[in-house]
């Protein structure tokens, strides 16, 4: 419930209780004496608990549609967890051995929403955010080893001809998409004032970081939050990216979106807390690096893979692989004995047919 949490109001936070969360923040606004402390708590207080005390004095109507929140959040898990144990066909369920895999609640009582829940959902999902991120660059890293493989493997299965004039497609694809114009260092005064220029329609000369932070602030909260951060990107990422180009791939535009987004946040945001504030803006703009910044890397130029690392991801393919098929002989030869069994029923009920 700290300001970052707040900004997950127009935002798609990708965690799996999103929807709860973000209800239960909405109706803690509504209660004016927690908005207040909200707005006085700093983010330290809040990751250690000091705001979800003041749970007990909020409204007694917010507190009851707390409740009815977390009756149906508890009722959601439950049928999660039936679904699953069907899928798996298990039987019994301990609903509540199994809620407890669910950090963001107390689950010990699945009735009222108590001063431990809100502590719980703030500390699970302040810390579930800052792990987002590096999340989401995992998947990415094992999407581009999937594309190397998949492109590798393709390779094997052509002849010699073939093979030639594939290889010399793919490199004259990475040629063309490397062949852009210069990429501004993100959150630089020559990378603000193209956007001042180009997306503002405003002169260049005129720019004035206070101006630009206020244009850009769109839900007017006076604080840049990720979503707002990352649209400042869009014209330095069609520099590089066309979804009408074959050599363009828009999976990777968004790693260099989030890569960008996450060094502007790394320098700016200086008490952490995943959102920039005007005065952390201004005080990055008064910076050298603001003005004389050092050039950008983009993703061509900073693989997200090593070769090792393609070793281990290529090994651990082979041995899932070789996983499966041994399943798929073990199935096969639990069919074949199932179809023994089978036709000998089938001869012993033909047999007793014959005598009857």
């Amino acid at each position: 419930m700290c300001p970052c949490l707040l900004s997950l109001e127009e935002a798609d936070t990708g965690l799996h209780y999103d929807r709860y969360l973000r209800e239960v923040i909405d109706f803690l606004e509504k209660d004016q004496h927690f908005r207040e402390k909200l707005h006085n708590t700093d983010m330290e207080d809040i990751k250690q608990g000091k705001l979800a005390k003041e749970l007990d004095f909020v409204g007694h109507n917010v507190r009851t549609k707390l409740d009815e929140l977390k009756r149906q959040e508890v009722n959601r898990l439950r049928m999660l967890i039936k679904a699953k144990q069907d899928v798996e066909g298990g039987n019994d369920i301990n609903h509540q051995a199994l809620l407890k895999q669910f950090e963001y609640m107390n689950h010990m009582n699945p009735h009222t929403f108590e001063v431990e829940d809100l502590d719980k959902l703030i500390k699970s999902a302040t810390s579930d955010l800052e792990n987002y991120d590096k999340e989401r660059h995992e998947e990415f890293k094992r999407y581009e080893m999937m594309k190397e493989h998949e492109r590798k493997e393709h390779l094997k299965n052509l002849d010699e001809e073939h093979r030639k004039e594939e290889q010399q497609h793919y490199e004259e694809l990475k040629k063309k998409h490397a062949d852009h114009p210069k990429i501004n260092h993100p959150g630089s005064q020559d990378q603000l004032k193209e956007v001042w220029k180009e997306a503002d329609g405003l002169d260049p000369n005129e720019f004035d970081p206070k101006t630009f932070f206020k244009l850009h602030d769109t839900n007017g909260d006076n604080y840049l939050d990720e979503q707002e951060l990352e649209a400042l990107f869009t014209k330095e990422l069609e520099k590089m990216y066309s979804p009408n180009r074959e050599e363009d791939d828009m999976t990777e535009m968004e790693e260099e979106r989030l890569r960008m987004r996450e060094h502007v946040m790394n320098e700016v945001d200086t008490n952490r807390d995943r959102l920039v504030s005007l005065e952390e803006f201004l005080v990055s703009t008064n910076k050298k690096e603001f003005v004389e910044p050092e050039s950008w890397e983009t993703l061509e130029q900073a693989p997200s893979y090593t070769d090792e690392d393609m070793k281990m991801f290529e090994e651990q393919l082979a041995q899932e692989e070789s996983s499966i098929n041994q399943k798929n002989a073990e199935l096969h030869q639990q069919k074949e004995e199932l179809e023994r069994q089978q036709e000998l029923l089938d001869s012993q009920k033909a047999k007793l047919q014959q005598v009857t």
